[in-house]
């Protein structure tokens, strides 16, 4: 009988992947360096000209500094000004009603203007361009030649007319001067705003109006139930870039009434600049943060209203 022998299995050694190593996803972004080189001087420039003066505007909010030589620390004393001082509580609230009404008006008109350029009608792009000429003139101009309509000729062809209300210069009236105020910012703001409503309804399909036709839509059924939904974001940017702009009006205001009659049209950029030619540094800056502050709350409380309910076209 004969024995046979087994051998005991030997170990197996691991074995050496020879998969290669895992390679970056296509789908990860890569940065060209030249993104780099374009970003850090612009970075730097608003920095050095925005955000350090801005720092540093907001620490002299908190001392008594005329804008040069020293200063004392007087902590929230400044703010506490601010709120009690009638002169600026009065700005604000004119400030933020006159915004109110030019942006309404503006965005109105220019929509309305938008849906006529991008109608199937002759000479479209002459009448566009003379519609946008106003963007390139200067606001001071803007507000000085107004100044001299309102001042001289208005008035002139008011008498004529026999219409008494106007014989006389609405921008000596403190309770007209704001009018004029909105008629002359929104001649001057309805181009750009123009130019951004016909970029959205350009966008709108034809198709979908087409269909509506086919369903006996009537042309406001059309306005309110396709046009206006399909670009209410672009109603939502030129909501937020008109009350940027009028919020910080000045220039026109300036060349325009100068803040009166007395105080009845006074900014509150214009009560920030006079103050500090006035030697209200310190001052000036609370009043800054606190108007810094209101715009800041103003926009993001349009985003969160909009926010998923803004539609750019198809």
């Amino acid at each position: 009988m004969s024995e046979t022998t087994s051998t005991p299995p030997r170990a197996s050694t691991p074995r050496r992947s020879s998969a290669p190593p895992p390679k970056e996803s296509p789908n990860s972004p890569k940065i060209d360096p030249i993104y780099y080189f374009f970003l850090f001087p612009a970075l730097l420039a608003f920095t050095l000209a925005i955000t350090v003066p801005a720092i540093v505007g907001f620490g002299y909010s908190f001392t008594n500094s005329i804008g040069f030589g020293d200063w004392e620390f007087t902590g929230i004393r400044n703010y506490i000004a601010v709120f009690r001082d009638e002169g600026i509580v009065g700005a604000y609230l004119f400030t933020l009603g006159f915004a109110l009404v030019t942006v309404i008006i503006t965005n109105a008109i220019a929509f309305f203007l938008a849906l006529g350029l991008t109608a199937r009608i002759r000479f479209q792009r002459t009448l566009r361009t003379v519609f946008v000429l106003p963007m390139v003139i200067s606001g001071i101009i803007i507000a000085y030649v107004f100044k001299f309509l309102f001042s001289n000729t208005v008035p002139a062809i008011a008498q004529t007319l026999g219409i008494d209300a106007l014989s006389q210069s609405i921008l000596a009236n403190e309770n007209l001067a704001w009018i004029a105020l909105v008629i002359v910012h929104a001649w001057s703001t309805i181009p750009p705003a123009l130019l951004i409503y016909i970029a959205g309804l350009v966008t709108v399909p034809e198709e979908v109006y087409e269909a509506a036709s086919i369903d006996g839509a009537s042309p406001a059924s059309k306005l309110w139930h396709i046009t206006l939904p399909l670009v209410s974001g672009y109603v939502v940017i030129n909501t937020i870039l008109g009350f940027k702009g009028y919020l910080n009006a000045y220039d026109i205001v300036v060349g325009l009434t100068d803040g009166g009659p007395g105080v009845a049209t006074r900014t509150v950029a214009m009560s920030i600049i006079r103050g500090f030619e006035g030697g209200d540094f310190g001052y000036q800056m609370a009043n800054a943060a606190v108007f810094f502050v209101i715009s800041i709350i103003i926009a993001i409380f349009q985003l969160r209203l909009t926010r998923g309910k803004a539609s750019f076209g198809s």
